[in-house]
């Protein structure tokens, strides 16, 4: 009997700098408003929880994570747009949400676009829930798009996967 092994075997680890030029390929490819190289350095420089999901064809996906005071927040979490809905994005948030929960978050926040149904679908399957709106919060074509405020409470304990 032989095991199946996925072809990608994509693996989450933390970001190097070296990383930086595939991460802002996805960054570029995926929105209107990306982050700069300047912040993702800054990101990893400052000791924020920045990893990537490597596989054998190259990085298909990064998230920045910062603690601090009990809380975390998830700052950006992007997957390759040809790697998208294959399950990547929550593998990727949980395992972040792991690693702040093993620092003792309590809670976790995020902010995602009034506009981006897949991302609050996403999260809020992921247990999060909206508790506020920042107005204005994102670029956008015309002036500014407002954010909604998701949080999770890290101490729950968690569900029992469904079989």
């Amino acid at each position: 009997m032989s095991a199946v092994v996925s072809p990608l075997s994509p693996v989450i680890r933390p970001m190097r700098e070296t990383d930086l030029l595939s991460v802002m390929a996805i960054e570029r490819t995926s929105y209107e408003f990306p982050w700069t190289t300047v912040i993702f350095r800054d990101c990893v420089r400052a000791g924020y929880e920045c990893h990537v999901y490597d596989s054998q064809q190259g990085l298909l996906g990064y998230g920045i994570m910062s603690l601090a005071a009990g809380e975390c927040h998830l700052l950006n979490i992007c997957i390759h747009p040809g790697y998208r809905r294959q399950g990547l994005a929550s593998q990727l948030i949980e395992a972040l949400l792991e690693r702040a929960r093993a620092q003792h978050a309590r809670v976790a926040l995020l902010e995602v676009r009034v506009s981006n149904d897949v991302a609050h679908r996403l999260y809020m399957r992921l247990g999060f829930s909206e508790i506020g709106l920042r107005k204005n919060y994102y670029p956008a074509r015309r002036g500014r798009e407002d954010a909604l405020v998701l949080a999770k409470d890290l101490q729950v304990a968690k569900r029992p996967a469904r079989k």
